[in-house]
C-alpha cells in the first residue's frame, strides 16, 4: 500500500484502478444505474471492500434525483457544421428549465471516450451527440447509462437525427457526371462504423455510370490530413478532373492543395463539398456543396431530447432529413 493511501480514505478512483475500469463505471455500480454487468459490479464491490471504500450516501441520493440538464457532445469545434448544430440545439431547448452542458472531443480523430464520460459524470439527463465515432454497439451501451440522441448518424435502437447521406452523395456525384467528368475521385474520411454511407453511395453511383471509383481516405478529420489525401490524388499521373469530398473542411483542404500545384478551381479541378458551411458560401470560395441542414438537425435533436426526458418510454425516434445540392462556382465541365 502506497504512502498516499495510508493516510486517506479510499476513493472511487482507487477502486477503479484496482478493478481496471473507469471511475464513472464505479459510480454507476454504487448507484445501481443500468449499464454495468453483474460480474463487473461484483468485482467493484469486492475491490471496494478490500480497500475499505465507503460510498457517500448523500451524493448517491442526489444522483438519483431527476436530472434535467442536457449534455451536448461535439466531435470538432473547429468545423462550422458543429457550430450550426449547436445553434439549432439552443433554439429548441426551453430557456429556463434545461441547462446545456457542452463537451468537445480533444482527439484529432474524434474518438474521445472521456468527452462523453465527462457528460455522464456531470449527471446530465440526456446526451445529444454530434458526432460519435464509436461502434454502434458501444453507442447502444452508452445509451443504457444515459439516453443518447445521435446527430448526423443513424444508430439502430438509439434516437437518431440525420441527413440522408446516400441521397446527398449520389446528388453530388451525379452533378459531376452531368458536367461531363469521368475521372471523379472521392476524398473520404477515416473508415468508422456508421460513417461510410457517403463513400459507398459515391462508389455505387460511379459503377452505375460504368466508371471505376477512385477513393482516398484521410488519416483523420483535420485539414492537414485532408491536404495530404488531396495531394495523393493531385500528384497522380492521370489526376482527377473533379473531387467530391466527405465534408467542406476537406474540400477547402483540396482547394489549398490544388492552388499549391498551380491548379485553378474550377478550370483545372471541380470541387464538391458536403455540409454547406458558412465559409464555403463566401464570395471567392463559392463551394458547390451538399446542404445537410445542420441547424435543423440540431433543432430536431433538441426537440427529441426534450421528448425523451419527459417521456422515457416514447418510441425510438428515427428522423431523416433530405439534403439538397447547392451548386456554386467551384464546379464546371472538364477542360477539353
Amino acid at each position: 500500500m502506497g504512502l498516499d493511501r495510508q493516510f486517506r480514505p479510499a476513493t472511487q478512483n482507487d477502486v477503479a484502478r484496482e478493478v481496471g475500469v473507469s471511475r464513472t463505471l464505479v459510480s454507476f455500480a454504487f448507484r445501481d444505474a443500468p449499464g454495468v454487468s453483474g460480474q463487473t459490479k461484483q468485482a467493484i464491490f469486492d475491490a471496494a471492500k478490500r480497500l475499505g471504500y465507503r460510498p457517500n450516501a448523500a451524493a448517491a441520493e442526489l444522483a438519483r434525483k431527476h436530472r434535467s440538464a442536457v449534455g451536448l457532445y461535439l466531435m470538432d469545434i473547429h468545423n462550422e457544421v458543429y457550430a450550426d448544430i449547436l445553434s439549432g440545439v439552443r433554439m429548441s431547448l426551453p430557456q429556463a428549465r434545461n441547462r446545456l452542458i457542452l463537451s468537445v472531443s480533444q482527439s484529432i480523430d474524434g474518438v474521445d471516450p472521456g468527452a462523453v464520460e465527462s457528460l455522464i459524470e456531470a449527471r446530465v439527463g440526456i446526451i445529444i451527440a454530434a458526432t460519435l465515432l464509436d461502434p454502434d454497439e458501444r453507442v447502444r451501451e452508452l445509451a443504457q447509462i444515459v439516453p443518447i440522441v445521435s446527430v448526423a448518424r443513424a444508430v439502430a435502437g438509439v434516437d437518431s437525427i440525420y441527413s440522408d447521406d446516400d441521397a446527398g452523395a449520389r446528388a453530388a456525384t451525379e452533378h459531376l457526371l452531368g458536367l461531363g467528368h469521368t475521372r471523379i475521385a472521392h476524398l473520404a474520411g477515416p473508415d468508422y462504423e456508421g460513417h461510410t454511407v457517403r463513400r459507398k453511395s459515391y462508389e455505387k453511383t460511379m459503377r452505375g455510370a460504368s466508371l471505376v471509383p477512385w477513393t482516398v481516405s484521410a488519416d483523420d478529420f483535420t485539414q492537414d490530413a485532408g491536404q495530404r489525401a488531396a495531394a495523393e490524388l493531385l500528384d497522380a499521373t492521370d489526376r482527377p478532373t473533379a473531387i467530391f469530398t466527405h465534408n467542406d473542411e476537406f474540400a477547402l483542404a483540396a482547394r489549398e492543395a490544388a492552388y499549391a500545384r498551380g491548379l485553378a478551381i474550377p478550370r483545372d479541378l471541380s470541387l464538391v463539398g458536403y455540409d454547406n458551411s458558412r465559409i464555403g458560401r463566401l464570395h471567392g470560395i463559392d463551394l458547390t456543396s451538399v446542404d445537410l441542414h445542420a441547424m435543423e438537425l440540431g433543432s430536431v435533436a433538441g426537440a427529441v431530447a426534450m421528448e425523451r426526458l419527459n417521456n422515457p418510454d416514447a418510441p425510438i425516434a428515427d428522423e431523416r432529413l433530405n439534403p439538397g445540392l447547392v451548386v456554386r462556382n467551384s464546379t464546371a465541365p472538364p477542360k477539353r
